[in-house]
């Protein structure tokens, strides 16, 4: 009786053994299946429906960098301020070479970079020179722009920008920079400070003059505007040896 009830029991168990392996192997045979859904393939051309991380993850990863990401931080941080080295660097040139050809395109720009660092050099070297000139810098040149302006104006028919003249006019002051700096050293008040000073207006007024003539195609009328742009100048040739 007891060997008939343990054959039953192990004949149970081994029983129960071969439904579980054969559950094993339907369940490895059904997630080894290419198993597709029909519905992929219909509304969304082929695409896939619950979306694909890993083939995100591929495109992102092959995606090419933004080009700004290969310029230096100080060229995009110039050109977001819109600084512009190359073309200060051919205005300054043109400046201090009166005989030089102006380029139209270059000069007619708004750029007040250049000329702010000129009024304020030409204000510190007058103060270590022992003058304090700065509101009389800044106010001279506004005024003095405002005439230009009206005057340019007047004379071409294309017109020009207020920031243009400013640009231009700031940019010609170089050469009283460096008459100011003399003025450190030793005194103008003579015969060598006046013709000095004398040189430094022809100088000064015949670059804002060419430079303008070359923006606004002035032909003929250069000398024209260099005789404003001279009273002007003479101005500053005031504070700087007086």
């Amino acid at each position: 009786m007891e060997s008939g009830n343990l054959n039953y029991i192990l004949s149970f168990f081994y029983k129960i053994g071969i439904l579980m392996s054969t559950m094993g192997e339907f369940d490895s045979d059904f997630y080894q299946s290419n198993y597709i859904i029909d519905n992929q393939e219909q509304g969304y051309g082929g695409a896939d429906v619950y979306g694909n991380p890993y083939e995100l993850r591929e495109q992102h990863s092959t995606e090419l960098p933004h080009p700004s990401a290969l310029v230096p931080p100080e060229m995009i941080a110039s050109s977001e301020l819109g600084i512009n080295f190359d073309h200060i660097w051919q205005k300054t040139l043109t400046v201090l070479n009166p005989l030089k050809p102006a380029d139209g395109s270059i000069m007619n720009e708004t750029d007040l970079t250049g000329p702010m660092l000129f009024c304020i050099a030409l204000g510190a070297t007058l103060l270590l020179a022992g003058k304090v000139q700065f509101g009389y810098v800044y106010g001279m040149s506004a005024i003095g722009c405002l005439g230009i302006h009206a005057l340019l104006n007047l004379m071409s028919t294309s017109g020009v920008s207020y920031g243009c003249v400013a640009s231009v006019l700031g940019y010609c002051l170089l050469p009283m920079v460096i008459l100011s700096s003399c003025a450190i050293f030793f005194s103008l008040q003579g015969t060598i400070g006046t013709i000095a000073a004398l040189i430094i207006i022809g100088w000064c007024s015949l670059s804002a003059s060419k430079i303008f003539s070359s923006a606004l195609t002035m032909e003929g009328q250069q000398l024209l505007v260099a005789y404003p742009c001279a009273l002007l100048y003479g101005l500053f040739a005031l504070l700087t040896v007086f």
